[in-house]
């Protein structure tokens, strides 16, 4: 029949990359991608903000509830790496962006960022350690832009409920969208 595929066709094939939202289904491969990804933040942010595990369950279903939309890229039907999207007032926020340790530089939070960014509803900004200086490097290679000392803590302030040590020590990168509705 003209026009149709046959179901053989239509399977996902062995190798096949899925960017979808998470599920309920997914919380504890979530948890495991966060909790063996940040283990690249030991040593490197402030020591009162290093937990082992790096998020909870109830952390992440908090987050959840607080309006994160995760998506995650799979392949052969295993999360590789996830990354969220969060609404607040008049931005949009990219929040916990992991990739597991063996899928780190291969392209997985680039796709993934990639998908994000244009169904975000607003400008869009990301948090993250001053310190961790792959993540920043990331970001900027996607156009990203560190906004100054001040603009970061009153933005922090605002759209982020985080401790005072991390406010200190983290920056916010923002889209260039940002800085072109800034000057309107």
């Amino acid at each position: 029949m003209p026009g149709v595929v046959p179901y053989e066709i239509s399977k996902k094939q062995k190798g096949d990359v899925v960017i979808r939202k998470c599920r309920s289904a997914d919380l504890y491969e979530m948890l495991d991608i966060i909790n063996d990804s940040a283990t690249a933040y030991k040593g490197v942010i402030p020591e009162g903000c290093w937990h082992d595990p790096y998020m909870s369950h109830e952390h992440l279903t908090g987050e959840i509830n607080a309006g994160v939309v995760f998506y995650g890229y799979e392949t052969d039907d295993v999360l590789q790496g996830i990354m969220g999207i969060q609404d607040v007032r008049d931005f949009t926020l990219i929040r916990h962006a992991y990739v597991r340790t063996q899928g780190r530089n291969t392209g997985i939070g680039s796709m993934l960022l990639t998908h994000l960014i244009p169904i975000a509803s607003n400008p869009v900004l990301i948090g993250t350690w001053a310190d961790a200086v792959w993540a920043v490097s990331f970001y900027r290679k996607h156009g990203f832009v560190i906004v100054s000392g001040d603009e970061k803590d009153f933005l922090l302030r605002k759209y982020w409920t985080i401790p005072d040590l991390q406010i200190e020590t983290s920056i916010v990168l923002a889209h260039e969208k940002y800085f072109i509705e800034k000057k309107q």
